[in-house]
Order: C-alpha cells, then structure tokens, then sequence
C-alpha cells in the first residue's frame, strides 16, 4: 500500500470516528457505519463495556460522555499501573481508558492521550474539563507519527486501533521510540488467527470496524520483533468472538478474526 492509499484510508477511518464522536450516542448511531461495536442498531455503551469486561468501579470513575463503547478488551488490567508513571493512550477517542488509567494513577503521575479526530480530541478535553481530571492531557495525531517526546513513556495502551492504522510497523516503530527503557505496553486489539479473505480485507466498512485490517499473531510477533520488543506476548481471547460477531453480523468475520491480549518490553 503506498503512501497515497494510506492517506485515504486513515481519511475513511478519521470519517466515521468523527461520526461517532458527534453523535453524542456512541456506537450503533449516527449513520450507522461500523465502529468497534454493533453497527447497525442502538447499544447501551455500558453494557458493551461490561462484556468486554469493564467492571463497575471502572465505569463509575469515566465522566459522562466518555464511554462510547468502543473497545475490545481492557488493556488497564494487565497494564500494572504503577504510582507516578506516565502512561500514553493509542487512540484515546472521548478519554474512556485514558481517565481510568488516571484514576489508577490516584493523583500522581500522568496519562496523555493521543487520537487522529479532531472531533474526539474536543470531546476528551470537555470530558476532563467537566470533571475536573488534572493530570490527562489529549494531543491531536496520528500514532504512526505520535506528538510525544523520545523515551518519555513508561506504559502505553491501546484498545482495539492499531489494527486501523495501514502501517502498522511504522506505529510499532513509534511505540519503540517514546517508550523509556524498560518501558511496555499493553494492547487489546483484533488479530487475525489465518490469512483474512481479499473481499474482507478491501471492505472500508470492515476496516474502519477494526476487522478487516487486522494483521496475523505471525505477522504482528514479527512486526514486534523487529520494532525492538522483548518478551513479546500475543494472546487471543477465542470468547471474544461472540460479541465481535455482532460488529458484522451479515459476515462469517469471526472465522478469522480474534480479540487478543498483547504485551511487550523495551529492552533497558
């Protein structure tokens, strides 16, 4: 894929989280073009983010607004947070993760938030403002070009985005960089556990839907390898599967495509 056809995929991509961001309903609204999450009917965010696995402590720390139920897995809690750290979220949308990963943090530390959409960086900052949350800050960019100073992260973060970007090493590459030694990261996101049909990975809707880009456990262990990561752990959740099905429902996608847990070290 050169450059130009990248461009117009992130472009297809920043359109319909735009969508999602200024219909105020979250998923399943708007013109109903895929997210990560049911597309064509209304959703109750929280429900989706209690199946995923959010617990009700979680749910009651995001301000209103926040929980678009996007999302595939919950990346804070394997993320061992520690008192202090600086924290990065990959496509931190309205703040959902990024302000519970402030809430773990208890006072100290730092989360920074980065997404690509303009329209869900304006509603993270009104988010963090309406409930008086100090120590986040989100910053307009895209993560395969991240906003964010060498070595200066400790955990990065992600729930279901890196399989949107069109170069994912490029992204890979950048988590490296920021990254302090020692630092890792702890990613929920769609992989695919065999090759993923040709009309799938071509499908705008079931790319913007973190499906049809998603890459294989072989590819993404190489593509970590090669960024620099050590003790790389990839770990797909085959239960996801009942509730990715509901993200295309007219489609077989859940043959090919997993949620899975994925965790990795910068060498000290």
């Amino acid at each position: 894929m050169n450059e130009l056809e990248q461009d117009i995929l992130r472009n297809q991509v920043r359109e319909t989280y735009k969508e999602v961001a200024i219909s105020d309903g979250g998923c399943g609204t708007g013109t109903g073009s895929s997210s990560c999450c049911a597309p064509t009917t209304k959703v109750n965010a929280r429900q989706i983010s209690e199946i995923i696995g959010y617990s009700q402590e979680d749910l009651a720390v995001v301000p209103e607004g926040a929980n678009l139920g996007l999302g595939c897995g919950t990346p804070l809690s394997y993320a061992k947070v520690r008192q202090g750290e600086t924290i990065l979220d990959l496509g931190s949308g309205a703040g959902f993760d990024a302000f519970i990963a402030s809430k773990e943090l208890n006072g100290t530390g730092k989360v920074l938030g980065v997404d690509m959409t303009p329209e869900m960086i304006s509603k993270a900052r009104t988010n963090a403002e309406s409930a008086g949350i100090k120590n986040v800050e989100f910053r307009l960019g895209e993560i395969e070009n991240l906003p964010i100073a060498d070595n200066s992260i400790d955990v990065i973060i992600s729930n279901c985005v890196i399989n949107l970007s069109p170069n994912k090493p490029k992204v890979y590459n950048e988590i490296i960089r920021v990254l302090k030694p020692g630092g890792r990261v702890a990613i929920s996101d769609v992989v695919a556990t065999t090759e993923i049909p040709e009309e799938y990975k071509g499908d705008p809707r079931l790319i913007s839907g973190c499906m049809g880009g998603a890459s294989t456990i072989d590819d993404l262990q190489k593509i970590m390898e090669d960024s620099g990561f050590e003790k790389i752990s990839i770990r797909p959740k085959d239960e996801s599967r009942e509730f990715i099905k509901e993200w295309a429902p007219e489609t077989n996608i859940t043959d090919y495509v997993v949620s899975a847990i994925i965790e990795g070290l910068k060498p000290e």
